[in-house]
């Protein structure tokens, strides 16, 4: 009866761990408790996947990030306060804690509220803009829901973000049938810095679309916040550690109205989409994509086991991660991945314009490989490479730097030494050819001493003539 509850237990525990590959405890920040019927079919889907859903108002005074130095949640929710503020539990110096913690953030706004201080604050240490003018929204005369916002051009039609590089993995594109519509309703546009890195956008605006404030006349705008893909609508940041941060320009995105509501293109540029029909917003499962992102729930790489060794020509030795080799020591080297795919771990595989590589380096490196795919489990991909080592001695990393976006860091570094020949490892000199003039050197000299110490071995001295006086006779 202990085994079978034993069993049980570690099942139940295996579930729990497999919602989200960093956990499933999930604050969500919402000040008016009235407006949690508005995400209800959100919340049931997070719920659904296993997340433990914890709602408290930003004006809670015994709301807390962090127990006992601890993070106390995994995942953070922030939808749009009516407040301009979020209270001292939620400064953005703790909200950065958070994420330095690795906690993971999804934040929401709205051009209903004005967006907090606060958040601005958040924002500009993260290098991403928002509109001066508070009342500021994105509009596209162009691309917008003639059913909702025949008037106002406030609703915009976007279809699946592409990729935004060849050799970057794309979570969001959808069933890649074609025809997906995203409603995007009173969304407030970001512009991203140029000197972060660690930004990148999911969704950007139409070309067509403009950000304006609303308090403007429409026709009059001269100088507007930010025009066409300038402006993100959906902006990510993965932050060095992998922890994740997602700012959605709008939070109507996920509520009810917009994961079952139909929408109706109007007329864009050059009379296209005059034929439009009524269709059905991709909403929900694109906010589940998005989510499931932010959450850890896609997008994981998790390294399993790495080895390196010996082998020589062709023969694997038996001792693997040694730490001592020698200069031109031919080396293989293995390493396995795997990737979190919602709820279970698989092999992983680059996209294919990319590679994985492996750098054997002192300073800089020496050799830049590229890792083939060796073989395949249920749950793992090993790559491997094989070199020779480089004809230098010191102290070198095997390592594998691998950083792009919408998948976690990967940067693992084993240091092994490299140690010269030793007397007994020199090739003999009788198989170095450019010895050979001197070996033969040496065998001249040694032959004419041999042959002038015989041939005055075997040379008879000539005999004395002496006189009959006894004196020699020259």
């Amino acid at each position: 009866m202990r085994w079978l509850l034993s069993f049980l237990l570690l099942g139940l525990l295996s579930i729990v761990q497999a919602l989200s590959s960093s956990g499933n405890k999930l604050l969500v920040i919402l000040e008016d408790a009235a407006e949690k019927g508005k995400y209800s079919k959100y919340f049931a889907d997070l719920e659904g996947r296993g997340f433990e859903l914890t709602y408290e108002s930003p004006k809670n005074e015994k709301l807390g990030l962090f127990e006992l130095g601890e993070r106390a949640f995994d995942h953070l929710l922030i939808l749009p306060p009516k407040s301009k503020g979020l209270g001292p539990q939620l400064t953005p110096k703790l909200l950065l804690e958070f994420i330095n913690a690795g906690g993971n953030i999804l934040l929401t706004l709205s051009a209903s509220h004005p967006t907090p201080s606060t958040l601005i604050s958040l924002l500009l240490e993260l290098d991403i803009h928002l509109p001066t003018d508070r009342n500021s929204l994105v509009v596209d005369h162009y691309n917008h829901d003639t059913l909702t916002s025949s008037e106002k051009h406030d609703v915009i039609l976007v279809p699946r973000p592409d990729s935004i590089r060849p050799d970057v993995k794309n979570f969001f594109k959808g069933t890649e049938q074609g025809g997906e519509v995203i409603a995007f309703p009173r969304a407030i546009g970001q512009i991203l810095g140029n000197d972060s890195p660690l930004l990148t956008p999911i969704l950007r605006a139409p070309r067509t679309a403009y950000s304006y404030n609303t308090k403007d006349d429409v026709e009059g705008v001269e100088d507007p916040f930010g025009v066409g893909p300038q402006l993100s609508l959906i902006t990510t940041m993965q932050a060095r550690n992998s922890a994740r941060f997602t700012v959605v320009g709008s939070s109507e995105v996920f509520e009810n109205s917009w994961f079952d509501g139909k929408v109706k293109r109007s007329i864009g540029l050059g009379g296209s989409g005059a034929q439009t029909k009524e269709t059905k917003t991709s909403n929900q499962e694109f906010a589940k994509e998005v989510t499931g992102w932010t959450f850890n729930e896609i997008g994981v790489l998790k390294v399993g086991k790495i080895e390196h060794y010996l082998n020589e020509g062709g023969v694997q030795s038996n001792i693997t991660n040694p730490k001592i080799y020698r200069v031109k020591n031919d080396v293989t080297y293995n390493i396995e991945l795997s990737e979190y795919f919602w709820d279970k771990w698989v092999p992983f595989t680059p996209p294919p314009r990319d590679s994985l590589q492996l750098e054997f380096s002192m300073l800089s490196p020496f050799h830049r490989l590229v890792l083939a795919p060796l073989t395949r489990t249920a749950s793992s991909t090993i790559y491997t490479t094989s070199f020779k080592l480089p004809d230098q001695h010191g102290i070198f990393n095997f390592k594998v730097n691998y950083k792009r976006p919408f998948l976690s860091n990967i940067e693992e570094k084993n240091t092994v030494t490299v140690r010269h020949f030793a007397h007994d490892e020199w090739p003999r000199s009788w198989v170095i050819s450019g010895a050979w003039p001197w070996i033969a050197g040496i065998g001249v000299t040694i032959t004419g001493w041999v042959a002038f110490v015989a041939l005055w071995l075997w040379s008879k001295p000539v005999p004395l003539r002496l006189t009959t006086s006894g004196k020699k006779i020259q």
